[in-house]
């Protein structure tokens, strides 16, 4: 008699305890995470401890006012657009000229990026960011 070798099993691999153990990590996960709403972050902008501002004759001071109005060398702007901007700061710029964002703590950020891309298209590499001086708020 001649017998004939058995096949092999299959080895099956189960998945119910892997997904159950899926759904335990889930639930977990879900239950430990907080969710933060970050239009509610309440930001606190930096002081810098500096020298008392000097007038250079190659500095171009930029206000930005809180509710967005502009003054350029303490000349206000009557637009709000990055053409004007930019027309604002052609008219007072010279060569190698540095750019100080003098913005209000409460200013849109929109008003400061305007700024800075009205610098961008005039040339203007050269950008700092004037804060309040001394640690207190």
């Amino acid at each position: 008699m001649k017998f004939r070798p058995r096949p092999p099993d299959e080895p099956e691999i189960n998945l119910i305890p892997f997904i159950d153990v899926l759904l335990v990590i889930l639930i977990f996960l879900m239950l430990t995470t907080t969710y933060s709403k970050f239009t509610e972050l309440q930001v606190t902008l930096p002081t810098a401890n500096a020298d008392a501002s000097r007038d250079r004759p190659k500095e171009i001071v930029v206000a930005v006012a809180a509710d967005g109005r502009y003054a350029v060398n303490k000349q206000p702007l009557d637009a709000r657009s990055v053409e004007a901007v930019a027309s604002a700061l052609r008219a007072v710029a010279a060569q190698d000229s540095v750019l100080i964002i003098s913005a209000d703590a409460s200013a849109p950020v929109q008003a400061v990026v305007t700024v800075m891309d009205a610098a961008r298209r005039e040339g203007l590499t050269q950008i700092t960011f004037a804060a309040k001086t001394g640690a207190s708020p």
